[in-house]
């Protein structure tokens, strides 16, 4: 099978992983790299990849079929549009674009130039979002009230261009619209009413250094999305709570937790002993009313990313990461900024079509 011609603009860190993956494929094949920074482009040479001289040069070469782009943020949409009037079909590392509105003109150009375009939300392969994906899905849990997905560390701010506000940086940016993904990805069958936001200035007075979301599904069914970047020890990775059971994954690492109810009524509840007295509300269920099972890490591998996006282009698929899905995290991205800076919540309807 030919594999299809592929050239990555930026080597930086996600231009380094993706040319490493590229080079691995069994669909896509790797023809060079360009990036603005000489040092980046010899760094390429040395290691056995061909950089070209310019982004002209890259885009003039016939045997690139799919530009993949992996710069800063604010220079997405005019590095895309560009590749796509040059005929090329473009894979853009995530978040696009910093508004609705940009995104809307890559999609426009994508429709008047008759290529593919798509977004690489390479998270969507994570096995902990794939386990708490299935435990929603099972029905297991019942009807789910529930759900929290975090990621918390203690580093700050990367020291680069995700610290300034005119490059797009920020946590919402750069972690939530991954978050945001995932969790439409696992309520697949709610729509998304209103949501409350607030961001965090910690460490960064410029751009939100984290975030706590909580989103608000039809239903009832609200989910706590939050990132951290000062946080010496972290909450659980997934929390889901269900009318009839709860499921965990406390690390990234680790397999899918199920405690499910068998039985609501408990006789000779045993109380809790605290310091200021006793209760049997908050007593622990043992195991003749409850069974505890779990969801094992899936096999999942990240390069049927490119499986899709070659197969798209083919004409064999449709594209797995579509123009509506990355519209929807946008959108909420947005009304996630004004809800923040009026202290309310916010109905999505105004955002979201």
């Amino acid at each position: 099978m030919k594999k299809t011609g592929v050239a990555v603009i930026g080597y930086g860190g996600m231009g380094g992983w993706h040319t490493r993956h590229l080079l691995e494929s069994d669909v896509a094949e790797l023809r060079g790299i360009y990036d603005i920074k000489e040092s980046r482009n010899r760094l390429a040479e040395e290691n056995g990849i061909h950089a070209y001289g310019s982004l002209d040069e890259l885009l003039a070469d016939k045997s690139v079929e799919i530009v993949t782009i992996a710069i800063p943020n604010d220079q997405h949409k005019p590095v895309a549009i560009r590749a796509m009037e040059a005929g090329k079909h473009v894979i853009c590392e995530k978040p696009v674009t910093l508004s609705s509105a940009d995104l809307q003109e890559i999609f426009d150009a994508a429709e008047r130039c008759d290529r593919l375009f798509t977004t690489h939300q390479n998270r969507r392969w994570d096995c902990d979002y794939l386990m708490m994906k299935e435990a929603y899905a099972s029905g297991k849990l019942g009807q789910v009230f529930g759900i929290e997905s975090r990621y918390q560390g203690s580093r700050g701010i990367p020291g680069d261009w995700r610290g300034h506000k005119k490059f797009g940086g920020g946590m919402m940016l750069d972690w939530g619209v991954h978050l945001i993904d995932q969790m439409l990805g696992i309520v697949y069958d709610k729509k998304v009413e209103s949501l409350y936001c607030k961001f965090d200035h910690i460490t960064n007075d410029e751009v939100d250094d984290g975030f706590k979301l909580d989103l608000y599904f039809e239903g009832g069914l609200t989910a706590r999305i939050e990132v951290g970047t000062s946080h010496f020890m972290s909450l659980p990775r997934f929390f889901m709570t269900g009318m009839s059971g709860t499921a965990m994954i406390n690390d990234w690492k680790d397999n899918c937790r199920l405690i499910c109810c068998d039985q609501w009524e408990e006789k000779d509840v045993t109380p809790v002993v605290t310091s200021a007295g006793l209760t049997k509300t908050m007593a622990p269920r043992d195991a003749k009313t409850t069974t505890e099972s779990f969801i094992e890490r899936p096999e999942s591998d990240v390069h049927d990313f490119y499986r899709n996006f070659c197969a798209a282009v083919k004409g064999e698929a449709d594209m797995i990461v579509t123009h509506a899905q990355l519209m929807r995290v946008m959108k909420i991205m947005e009304a996630s900024f004004v809800s923040d800076e009026l202290g309310a919540p916010i109905k999505i309807d105004d955002y979201i079509a």
